[in-house]
């Protein structure tokens, strides 16, 4: 995922209950670069909001299977609509429950049940599709990957990604960045063609 994708996408969400849920888990979870699993993982209680943005209690993950956990820093956005610190907000403020799962199903007779890594990655498809992209090109790490890549574009270190994003393989992080960065440094960008 590319920023100009994540606008597109967020632009496109309804003014819902099920649209503002949604623009916080793409925003969050693409501001912190986070795994499905870290989304769905999340309870209300694991966010707290600073004057620079929220900080995420991640307490279990892919690589953390003894729970130390991790705080990971969401810095507030540059613009409103597109800002996952506000989004989480108004999330917040229009689910109304002060704890449990953070990002729950809304369909009739869910009950407040927590979403899955599944979940995240349909709502991440559908988004695609709303925004005119083609859907089967993305998925819920697109959200990860795309930070890994956007933030490596924008002059970030390796270091300072694998900070937010816990990565404990640099190989795998580099990966992402090559992948992202490949037409940044290619030698034809010179030529005058």
């Amino acid at each position: 995922l590319r920023i100009e994708h994540i606008k597109n996408m967020i632009a496109m969400q309804p003014d819902t209950t099920i649209g503002h849920r949604d623009k916080a888990i793409l925003l969050t979870g693409f501001m912190a670069g986070l795994r499905r699993s870290e989304i769905v993982g999340l309870d209300v209680g694991d966010v707290t909001f600073e004057p620079e943005g929220a900080v995420l209690n991640i307490r279990r993950s892919k690589r953390d299977q003894e729970g130390k956990g991790r705080s990971v820093p969401v810095p507030r956005g540059h613009h409103e609509e597109t800002c996952p610190v506000r989004a989480l907000q108004r999330w917040l403020a229009v689910y109304g429950v002060a704890n449990g799962p953070l990002f729950v199903r809304l369909d009739p007779g869910a009950g407040g049940e927590r979403l899955t890594g599944k979940s995240v990655a349909l709502i991440v498809k559908k988004a695609a599709g709303q925004a005119g992209l083609d859907s089967n090109l993305f998925s819920g790490h697109s959200l990860r990957r795309g930070f890994c890549t956007e933030t490596a574009r924008a002059g970030a270190s390796e270091r300072e990604i694998a900070r937010t994003t816990g990565h404990t393989s640099m190989a795998v992080l580099a990966g992402y960045v090559e992948a992202g960065t490949l037409f940044d440094q290619a030698a034809g960008r010179r030529l005058d063609l």
